[in-house]
């Protein structure tokens, strides 16, 4: 039995992380650190893991705290895991960091998007980008993997096999997101007032999860987030000029036939149909009338967009089974 940490055990990331692991057949959460919320009983953080975790406490973190866990999960805000990185990886331990520290290519790209220097720039070309149907050889091999952000992983696996069929620099990403995207903390925005019955745009032209899609799909990605008014989910229309008559949604099959977490369909994707699963449902059209590819994707944003994915990172680096205590059901109604 491999055991682990969670930094930001306290927030919905690190929830969804212990809900995921208590099914789990060979990976434990036996550390859980949150400084905001430092030594109150898990129960009384997440009452919904009162049964799964009886008796554990939410601690502030200590690096020689983590002597003897064999991996880190950490779901921190960005910044805070250049700090804490070396701390981890010197002690030799695998580390999946769900923050956007060290997913960017390089520390300029970083400071471009982030408006800050990156603290630990020797340390970029350790993390493995974490999408493990990209770079699942990769992040078997690897002690670091900075996990992808919800929208990328999105628009990303919706269109990277199609990438051979559209004209660079013409992919348009329009995606929605539950609250739960925001993280745990209150701000106006997130407001059951300002959220409930509304829908809107967000971040518009300089939503920092740009940068990961086109560190993946090539640059000119014109992306537009948007809140709606729901817990969980993100569903991401993208668009893109295609360099002729295709079958798009025949490229998606192929490309995805033997991926256990992927589903294609010719149906348009619900969220409600990834709610609480590790799967993105995908589909996608060619549009004869205007020479344009149309691909969507349907996830829960805190399972494949987060917690699921990193546990499927750290099962590949451990060792594991990559889909084991992963969910591939959704929750319906």
């Amino acid at each position: 039995m491999f055991s682990a940490a969670i930094l930001g055990a306290s927030g919905y990331v690190g929830a969804e992380l212990l809900r995921l692991l208590d099914g789990h057949p060979s990976l434990r959460a036996r550390r859980l650190f949150g400084d905001s919320q430092a030594g109150q009983p898990l129960c009384d953080v997440h009452p919904h893991l009162a049964a799964a975790q009886p008796g554990a406490i939410v601690e502030k973190f200590d690096p020689e705290a983590i002597e003897g866990i064999d991996l880190v999960f950490a779901t921190l805000p960005h910044g805070h895991s250049q700090r804490l990185a070396p701390q981890i990886l010197d002690r030799g331990l695998a580390f999946v960091d769900l923050g956007a520290d060290f997913r960017l290519d390089s520390a300029e790209d970083y400071a471009t998007w982030y408006h800050e220097p990156h603290q630990a720039p020797e340390l970029l070309s350790s993390f493995v980008y974490g999408i493990p149907e990209l770079n699942r050889d990769r992040i078997a091999n690897s002690k670091a993997v900075a996990a992808a952000g919800c929208y990328p992983t999105a628009a990303i696996l919706a269109l990277n096999p199609l990438l051979d069929l559209v004209e660079p620099c013409s992919i348009v990403v329009d995606a929605a997101s539950g609250v739960s995207g925001a993280g745990k903390g209150l701000k106006n925005e997130t407001h059951f007032n300002s959220v409930d019955e509304n829908f809107t745009a967000y971040g518009l032209l300089t939503h920092r999860h740009t940068a990961e899609m086109e560190m993946a799909l090539g640059g000119g990605i014109l992306f537009t987030p948007h809140l709606v008014p729901m817990n969980r989910g993100i569903l991401a229309t993208c668009y893109a000029r295609a360099k002729g008559p295709c079958d798009p949604l025949a490229i998606l099959r192929d490309a995805y036939a033997a991926e256990p977490f992927v589903h294609v369909s010719e149906r348009p994707p619900s969220t409600k149909w990834a709610l609480g699963s590790n799967v993105v449902h995908l589909t996608a059209r060619y549009d004869e009338r205007t020479g344009r590819i149309l691909a969507i994707a349907a996830l829960d944003n805190l399972v494949k967009g987060a917690a699921g994915q990193m546990i499927q990172c750290a099962n590949l680096m451990l060792g594991l089974d990559e889909a084991a205590g992963l969910p591939r059901a959704g929750l319906w109604p």
